[in-house]
C-alpha cells in the first residue's frame, strides 16, 4: 500500500466516524423528543441514552484506531 492509499483510507474512515457521530447526535435528539411526546418512562429513555453513549464510545475507539494507524505510518 502506498502512502497515498493509507492517507485516503484514514480519510475515508474519518468521514465514516464523522457520519456516525452526526447520526448518533441527531438520533439522540429525535429519540429524546419522541420519548417526551409519547410519555415514555424514564427507564426507557435512559436505555436509549445508554445506547447512544455506547455509540459515542465506539466512535472514540474508531478515532483512536485512526490516530494509531497514522502514528504507525508517519514515516512512510
Amino acid at each position: 500500500m502506498s502512502k497515498n492509499d493509507g492517507a485516503e483510507d484514514r480519510a475515508r474512515r474519518g468521514r465514516q466516524v464523522a457520519l456516525l457521530i452526526a447520526g448518533l447526535g441527531i438520533g439522540w435528539i429525535g429519540i429524546t423528543a419522541l420519548g417526551g411526546s409519547l410519555g415514555w418512562p424514564q427507564r426507557t429513555r435512559a436505555f436509549f441514552d445508554l445506547a447512544v453513549l455506547a455509540g459515542f464510545g465506539l466512535a472514540i475507539w474508531k478515532i483512536y484506531g485512526i490516530w494509531r494507524d497514522s502514528q504507525e505510518h508517519k514515516d512512510d
